[in-house]
């Protein structure tokens, strides 16, 4: 009987718990928690975004006045945009702006050279650097012409320059030479030179272009008195002689100029 009072006893408790627990402490399925899902932005794209909005300009704003420079290497400069200060320079897109001397005339009586230079370029002769030839003809070496452009423009401050092949027939060789003097294109003049033999050609090649450079020097007026006729009957008179020598495998005579400060003729000549 005792164990019937606490079965009984035990089925009310349980009873009340759990009135009690789903009145005071039911428990609410909670609902789904909802969030917006939120992908960042690269920082990049962020960057070139405000980028492009802070350097887009109007489609009519005018263009800014800098160099451009084209794939075919050509240079643009509008300075200040009034077009002053506008050039061009023509390249080849590799920095090579060298000039073609063998067609170029660039620089030809674009102005007069200092008057140092002029100076010394028109200078007079020195009566003892001039030479001359038995049959009369009287010159000056090479080397002296070479010597006057060194002193007017400086070694390296001038050059000869060939515009055509080397011409060689069969007794003399010929090529045409320009002469540049810093940089500008001064005079042309084709050089010639006999020769005897075909092994000969080289040095007549070699002696071709120093008489280039005598005639190009003209131009310069280098020694121009010994083209002035009068200059010429001057100094045969006053520093040279026409004296009689005979060719001695010969037999035969002939009057041949020396200079008198020269000793007298020698072999195959006898005065």
């Amino acid at each position: 009987m005792a164990t019937s009072s606490l079965s009984r006893l035990y089925g009310a408790l349980r009873g009340s718990s759990a009135r009690l627990t789903r009145r005071n402490y039911a428990v609410v399925a909670p609902k789904p928690t909802s969030f917006t899902r939120q992908t960042a932005k690269p920082s990049s794209w962020t960057v070139q975004k405000a980028n492009a909005s802070t350097d887009a300009a109007p489609a009519s704003a005018p263009a800014s006045p800098e160099s451009k420079v084209s794939s075919e290497g050509t240079t643009s400069t509008n300075g200040n945009g009034n077009g002053n200060e506008s050039f061009n320079v023509l390249g080849n897109g590799n920095g090579d702006t060298s000039t073609d001397w063998s067609k170029s005339y660039s620089g030809l009586a674009a102005q007069a050279f200092p008057k140092e230079a002029a100076d010394i370029l028109m200078g007079p002769i020195d009566p003892m650097d001039i030479e001359m030839k038995p049959d009369g003809l009287i010159y000056l070496p090479e080397i002296k012409y070479r010597r006057v452009l060194n002193r007017a423009f400086g070694p390296g401050g001038w050059g000869l320059a060939p515009r055509s092949e080397t011409n060689v027939g069969p007794k003399i060789v010929s090529r045409e030479y320009a002469l540049i003097c810093q940089g500008r294109l001064v005079a042309i003049a084709r050089g010639e030179q006999e020769y005897f033999d075909p092994s000969g050609i080289p040095t007549a090649t070699e002696a071709c272009k120093s008489n280039a450079l005598m005639r190009c020097c003209k131009d310069l007026g280098v020694a121009s008195e010994l083209w002035d006729p009068r200059f010429i009957r001057e100094f045969k008179e006053k520093y040279c002689l026409e004296v009689f020598a005979e060719h001695i495998p010969t037999k035969k005579k002939k009057k041949l100029w020396r200079r008198k400060d020269q000793g007298k003729f020698g072999y195959p000549y006898q005065e």
